[in-house]
């Protein structure tokens, strides 16, 4: 193989890996130090009964090859036990509920498990992109606050904040950030990094919210759908089907109020922190945040998995009885009471 084309496909890899970190359910295995080549290659991901698999192949004409991470004796060779190091390995990371960069940033540092990239765990620029009307609602206070007028409009990156203001082209400018400095107690010089984890937080923030509105869009669709079947006559006479199928409906409604009500009172904190600035209100606005990423990242895992899998095998949202109550039951229903009751352990934030 020349030269040119290993380094093609070396580029087209590390492409799907940077457009996996992404996502809330699969995380490139490139990125854990596993020590089976093979296994580099693959991904972890989460299916619809949020059980952790291994995927080994993924594409349009043969689908997914999935694996459980027991399973992959049969696939891999154990050279030097290799294979028995990274089943340890993957087995611990199989436990975690989500694979988005914001949970795995603190999870893989309580799974002991050596990894150290954690400069490796960001969106893709072209996520960042994707998500730059979300961050202009938390862009916007600050932009307005050290140049007076709605330079927010112009901002595609935090990026871009951070050169704007470590390099003010206005005297008010200046000294607005003089002023800004004194309000969080810290040297002007000092701001750019206070900057940096004002971004990096919101862009969490910006990042969840965008999964939640995708998620609200499927679920109307996805619950008339459900609901069709209350109609059917042998479903009228199954009490006990009838009764799964509107414990389901109550489950998504109340776990998709309570993540809205989650981000609603993250908002409020947020426009409080402009009303008081402070270093101390901006840390402690980081870790009330911080704190709900793991959870907030299961939740909308959970229901982005299921509700994508809805999407994909009923895409015109049809589908007779039976084939819906067998979707519902075999897909739906796994887990769900899982991600609820995470939720409500944590919803109530305060």
């Amino acid at each position: 193989m020349s030269v040119e084309v290993q380094e093609k496909k070396s580029s087209a890899k590390a492409k799907v890996d940077e457009e996996a970190l992404d996502s809330l359910h699969t995380m490139p295995l490139s990125i854990i130090p596993l020590q089976t080549p093979g296994l580099k290659k693959a991904f972890m991901i989460k299916n619809a009964r949020l059980e952790s698999a291994i995927e080994l192949f993924r594409d349009g004409t043969s689908g997914s090859g999935q694996v459980e991470p027991k399973e992959l004796h049969g696939y891999f060779q154990d050279v030097g036990g290799a294979l028995s190091h990274d089943l340890i390995i993957l087995e611990k990371l199989s436990t975690l509920e989500s694979f988005d960069v914001y949970s795995l940033r603190l999870e893989l540092r309580n799974l002991e498990i050596g990894f150290e990239d954690y400069s490796a765990l960001q969106l893709s620029d072209a996520k960042r992109a994707e998500l730059t009307e979300y961050m202009r609602a938390f862009t916007r206070p600050l932009i307005q606050r050290v140049y007076g007028g709605d330079k927010s409009e112009e901002i595609s990156d935090v990026g871009q904040i951070i050169k704007m203001v470590a390099s003010p082209n206005r005297n008010e400018a200046v000294a607005q950030l003089k002023r800004l400095a004194e309000e969080l107690n810290t040297e002007l010089t000092e701001v750019p990094k206070f900057l940096e984890r004002y971004g990096d937080i919101f862009l969490s923030l910006s990042y969840f919210r965008s999964c939640l509105d995708k998620i609200m869009s499927q679920l109307p669709s996805f619950i008339s759908w459900m609901e069709e079947l209350h109609s059917n006559y042998q479903i009228q006479n199954d009490r006990a089907q009838l009764k799964v199928l509107m414990d389901i409906e109550s489950d998504l409604n109340e776990i998709s109020t309570s993540l809205v009500g989650r981000f609603e009172y993250f908002n409020h904190r947020s426009h409080a922190f402009w009303e008081n600035i402070s270093a101390d209100s901006f840390q402690s606005f980081q870790e009330l945040v911080t704190a709900h990423h793991v959870s907030i990242g299961a939740v909308l895992c959970g229901l982005a998995v299921k509700l994508n899998l809805y999407e994909a095998r009923f895409p015109n949202h049809g589908g007779g009885p039976v084939k819906r109550l067998e979707f519902i039951n075999s897909e739906i229903k796994p887990g769900l009471k899982r991600i609820k009751d995470i939720e409500q352990k944590v919803g109530a934030v305060s």
